[in-house]
């Protein structure tokens, strides 16, 4: 029977993509792809929209319960995060491969070098709240430059 530790961990690390000795960020991403790919083939940026709002949801509870277990802030190899904010960043990609490359890179990058808004909430929220709300504005804003380089 799974206990209650092992569900968060289960949900925290994404399917333990988290678990990954180096880069669980960009494990946890890349855990993403496949999940997005399928939601997007089916139901298009509604569907996207709506897995990333049940994966936030989720993981706004899941992290914070895991961390206040674990009496940890926000370790790396929780990356349910990456999974909300990478779906964001692949709004417009459809089902192109070379889009999603794009859409990781971009999410990649906001996530690492955390401009503002993403720093803010890194910083400044605390708890699963804020374990998850800087990678969803890093997803936005890779999404908003993947849609403004799809207009020029």
């Amino acid at each position: 029977m799974i206990n209650k530790k092992q569900l968060l961990e289960f949900i925290c690390t994404w399917f333990y993509s988290g678990k990954a000795p180096k880069a669980p960020g960009t494990f946890g991403s890349l855990a993403t792809l496949p999940f997005v790919y399928l939601v997007s083939s089916c139901w298009h940026i509604p569907g996207i929209i709506a897995f990333s709002a049940a994966v936030f949801i989720i993981g706004v509870w899941a992290a914070d319960a895991y961390v206040k277990m674990l009496n940890l802030k926000d370790p790396g190899f929780i990356v349910i995060d990456e999974t909300a904010g990478q779906a964001l960043a692949l709004l417009f990609a459809g089902t192109n491969i070379y889009l999603y490359l794009l859409g990781f890179a971009l999410f990649r990058l906001f996530d690492i070098l955390k401009p503002w808004p993403v720093s803010w909430a890194d910083k400044k929220v605390p708890g699963g709240l804020g374990i998850m709300l800087d990678d969803v504005f890093a997803g936005l804003m890779a999404a908003a430059v993947m849609k403004a380089l799809l207009l020029i």
